[in-house]
């Protein structure tokens, strides 16, 4: 488990007004330490994705086709290129990105998404 930290801050005071700040941008609660998430994996249209702070929304798709008897799969590895900032915990989590309209960036995804987990990686306090 990584410690805690947000893209852009130079410094843990910093980091805590960012998050703050990007939770009542996503209408949401800032968590506690101890409850902060670094990572979560959901399934959105048949793709399992990632989101970690401070990376690219990763995503991989696997198809599953019978052939001559055989069952064949196929897998695919996506990327996003919108970077995660923060992820709030709950039920559906709420994951903030770089994209418009805290950025001029165009994304896919909107900003902010919710995104029901299968898994979740917090951070150490």
């Amino acid at each position: 488990m990584p410690a805690f930290f947000l893209p852009r801050a130079e410094d843990p005071d910093q980091a805590e007004r960012l998050f703050e700040a990007l939770a009542e941008f996503a209408a949401c609660e800032p968590a506690p330490r101890g409850d902060r998430v670094a990572s979560i994996t959901f399934e959105a249209d048949g793709v399992v994705w990632t989101a970690t702070v401070g990376e690219e929304l990763r995503g991989t798709r696997t198809t599953r086709q019978m052939r001559r008897g055989e069952l064949l799969e196929h897998t695919v590895e996506l990327t996003s290129a919108t970077r995660v900032l923060a992820v709030y915990p709950g039920r559906p989590c709420t994951v903030v990105t770089d994209a418009a309209p805290i950025t001029g960036a165009a994304s896919e995804w909107a900003n902010p998404f919710t995104a029901e987990p299968t898994g979740v990686v917090l951070f150490d306090q």
